[in-house]
């Protein structure tokens, strides 16, 4: 089975500032996980973040981590969240801070648009 691969924005900006020989050593991996979406291992609560639902793979002697998660919808979806060195965690740190950020803008538009409670709150005004 095949599926389609997508960068959210940062985890691009990560691949861009790989160097050559990583770029080919993350590229063979990402056309592994192409092939087996199921190829990482899954990540759940890691050092205080909460990454349920995502998953990590290595490449460059476990060296680097690609952390991605799986968005089923009419076709898989593989959606990578990030790429960096295993050091200290951080691209685990790194992850939980751009899930923070797309879960505040995600709620932030909700609310926005949210005209169904608009109209529940008028209503019991």
């Amino acid at each position: 089975m095949s599926v389609k691969i997508e960068f959210i924005k940062e985890a691009a900006e990560d691949y861009k500032k790989l160097d050559g020989s990583l770029k080919i050593l993350c590229d063979k991996k990402l056309e592994e996980l192409e092939i087996n979406p199921n190829l990482g291992e899954k990540l759940g609560n890691k050092y205080n973040i909460d990454l349920t639902g995502f998953y990590k793979i290595y490449f460059n002697s476990k060296r680097y981590r690609i952390v991605y998660r799986i968005r089923e919808h009419l076709l898989e979806i593989i959606e990578i969240w990030g790429i960096g060195k295993r050091d200290k965690e951080e691209i685990y740190k790194i992850v939980g801070k751009r899930l923070k950020k797309k879960l505040k803008a995600s709620y932030a538009s909700n609310k926005k648009n949210d005209t169904y409670g608009a109209i529940r709150r008028a209503a019991l005004r």
